[in-house]
């Protein structure tokens, strides 16, 4: 392991990588809709490279929180099931797990994307919940961009379900309305390996990684959500660099969202 990391480093350092991509390249992006459409009220399936997620999202009903009787609330769940990867274990949440959800729900959640409002059935009593739960099925590396892509799809394609108040249920194959999305944030992250900055790395490549940035840019160009991860430190010079050639890699995928929506 250390000899490849080593010689990534080094690849990286000459501008190459394992795969032939450029630094600054995406491997193939394949995003499909309505992908669970029989049991979700909305669903995707994302596959980055070799790296494939489901996200599902479910809609509930729940009484509200009490400083916030009159909106509803967004769950965010990961799953890392032992077929994604050989360090994947069954039982309790693991911290990569966890922390994968984090960073998709704050995309989100910082953005404002969900109307909460909206999702407000009677003030102080009872509001929807929209669930969302990324299951990954094959791991290799760049799991927030595609599980970010896959929920936000999720989201624009899926629906409201009907709500029957003398029942108090949901209809759910009666559609009422679309999920009230105010914004659509999109996510990509800036990976820094030996100095050098790449989007979209490998299991491989994450593995002699040295720090990461997710930036999280809405339809304006404002950026909405960032989150730090791995280490080493960023200087606020490859902070504004990645946040700067994020926009260009985010229009890349947006344009992929919104051609799938359509589809």
């Amino acid at each position: 392991m250390k000899l490849n990391i080593d010689s990534i480093k080094k690849m990286v350092k000459d501008g190459e990588r394992l795969d032939g991509r450029d630094l600054d390249e995406f491997r193939d992006i394949e995003l499909e809709t309505d992908y669970i459409n029989e049991t979700a009220e909305g669903s995707a399936h994302v596959k980055i490279g070799n790296t494939q997620i489901v996200v599902g999202v479910k809609v509930g009903v729940e009484e509200p929180y009490p400083d916030r009787p009159n909106k509803g609330t967004i769950v965010t769940n990961a799953e890392l099931a032992p077929m994604a990867s050989r360090e994947y274990e069954s039982g309790p949440p693991q911290e990569d797990g966890v922390e994968l959800a984090r960073v998709v729900d704050r995309g989100i959640r910082e953005s404002e994307a969900v109307d909460l409002e909206e999702l407000c059935i009677e003030p102080g009593e009872k509001v929807m919940t929209i669930f969302i739960d990324a299951h990954v099925l094959n791991d290799d590396g760049n799991l927030i961009d595609a599980a970010s892509l896959a929920a936000l799809a999720a989201l624009k394609s899926g629906f409201i379900p009907v709500y029957n108040e003398e029942e108090d249920e949901l209809v759910r194959d009666e559609k009422e309305r679309d999920i009230p999305l105010d914004e659509e944030p999109v996510t990509v992250t800036g990976h820094k390996i030996n100095g050098e900055l790449l989007w979209d790395t490998t299991g491989e490549e994450e593995e002699a990684r040295d720090s990461r940035l997710t930036v999280s840019i809405n339809e304006r160009e404002n950026v909405v959500a960032m989150q730090k991860g791995d280490n080493q430190p960023l200087t606020q010079d490859e902070v504004m660099e990645i946040v700067d050639k994020a926009e260009g890699k985010i229009s890349e995928l947006r344009q992929i969202l919104d051609e799938a929506v359509e589809d």
